[in-house]
C-alpha cells in the first residue's frame, strides 16, 4: 500500500507540474495570402511563441471578412482586422479591442502614361474600388477628396469587387483608375502603374501628424481583460518577429515561397511597403490621430458607415501593462 500511495502522489505530481508549465492557448484566424501569415511563419521558424509559453492555433481565413465573422462567432481568439470596422462594432454593442498591426495602406493607382494627373480628373472616370462601400481606405479617400472640392461618389463611375479582381480590371484597361490594398499596390507599381493619391496623403490632408494603423490584432475585450497576460506576451512576440523583418534580408529570402511575388521588382516591393509599415510609435500616439481621422469620417461619411458613434470609443484600443509596448 505504501508502494501505491508513492505511485499516487508522483503521478499528481507530473499532472501539477504539467498543468503549471502548459503552454497558453490562443486561436488565430489567418489569411493564408495575407503578411499576418507571413509573420506567424517567422514566429514559428524562430519558436518565438514557445520561448513566451504560448501555443498559437492557427485558423485558415478566405478572406478579412471571414475574419471578422470568426471574431463575432467566437471561434477565433485574434484576427488582423481593419480599425474601423472595429469602431462600428463598438458603437454597435460588440466589445472588441484592437492593437495596431500595420500603417501599410494602399492608394488609387493609374498607369504610368495615364492622363489622369490629380484628383480632379478622375470626374467622369470609371474608378474601382476594392473591398467594397465600407472599405476603410475608400472613406479615407473620400473625406479627403470633399477637401478639394470632389464627390467621386457622384462624379465617377464606381466599379466595387475583391482587391485581385480590381486588381485585374486596372490591368486589362476595364478600369481608367482604381483603389486597391496596399501590396496590390505594390504589385501594380512593379509593372509600370504609379500613384496617383495615396491613403496616407489622405491621412495627412485629414490632420494626422504620422501614417495611423489601419489594420490591427483584434480581440474581444472580455477575453482581453481574462487573459491580459497572454495577450501582452502574444504582442512582445509578434514585435520580436518584425524586429527580424525589419533587420534581416535572409529572412526576406525564407518567406519568399509565401508571398506569391512573380518576379525580384514585386518581391522587392512587398518587401519593403511591409516594413514601412511596421508601426513604430506608441499606442497612445496612434490613438489621439485615430480620434482626429474617426472624427473627420463622420463629419463627411454616410451615418451608416461609421456606426451611431460620433466619436472613438475610449476602450478601442489595447493597451498592455507598462514596458510592454
Amino acid at each position: 500500500m505504501a508502494k501505491m500511495r508513492q505511485i499516487f502522489l508522483a503521478l499528481l505530481l507530473i499532472g501539477a507540474s504539467s498543468a503549471t508549465f502548459a503552454a497558453d492557448q490562443l486561436r488565430i484566424g489567418v489569411q493564408r495570402t495575407g503578411t499576418f501569415a507571413w509573420q506567424l511563419d517567422v514566429i514559428r521558424r524562430h519558436g518565438l511563441a514557445e520561448a513566451a509559453n504560448l501555443n498559437l492555433i492557427n485558423t485558415e481565413m478566405a478572406s478579412p471578412d471571414a475574419g471578422k465573422l470568426a471574431l463575432n462567432a467566437d471561434t477565433v481568439d485574434i484576427a488582423v482586422v481593419d480599425w474601423l470596422w472595429v469602431a462600428r462594432e463598438r458603437a454597435l454593442g460588440m466589445k472588441l479591442q484592437f492593437y495596431p498591426y500595420s500603417t501599410a495602406a494602399g492608394a488609387i493607382m493609374t498607369r504610368n502614361d495615364s492622363a489622369i494627373r490629380s484628383l480632379p480628373d478622375l470626374k467622369g472616370r470609371i474608378l474601382s474600388i476594392a473591398g467594397g462601400p465600407l472599405d476603410k481606405s475608400w472613406l479615407i479617400v473620400q473625406a479627403a477628396a470633399t477637401r478639394h472640392g470632389i464627390d467621386l461618389r457622384r462624379e465617377t463611375t464606381l466599379q466595387y469587387g475583391a482587391p485581385p479582381l480590381i486588381y485585374q480590371k486596372l490591368l486589362q484597361g476595364e478600369a481608367e483608375a482604381s483603389l486597391n490594398f496596399w501590396n496590390f499596390c505594390a504589385q501594380l507599381e512593379s509593372h509600370g502603374y504609379r500613384r496617383l493619391f495615396d491613403v496616407r496623403e489622405a491621412e495627412t490632408e485629414l490632420g494626422l501628424r504620422e501614417p495611423l494603423s489601419l489594420t490591427g490584432y483584434v480581440f474581444p475585450e472580455s477575453f482581453a481583460t481574462a487573459h491580459k497576460d497572454t495577450i501582452d506576451r502574444f504582442l512582445s512576440v509578434v514585435r520580436e518577429a518584425n524586429d527580424i523583418l525589419l533587420d534581416s534580408d535572409e529572412e526576406w529570402d525564407a518567406l519568399r515561397p509565401l508571398m506569391n511575388a512573380e518576379d525580384d521588382a514585386t518581391f522587392l516591393a512587398l518587401r519593403e511597403r511591409t516594413r514601412q509599415g511596421i508601426p513604430r510609435r506608441l499606442v497612445g500616439a496612434e490613438e489621439t490621430d485615430a480620434r482626429t481621422l474617426f472624427e473627420a469620417l463622420v463629419n463627411t461619411a454616410e451615418p451608416g458607415l461609421v456606426g451611431p458613434a460620433r466619436e472613438l470609443d475610449p476602450g478601442l484600443y489595447y493597451h498592455p501593462l507598462p514596458g510592454g509596448e
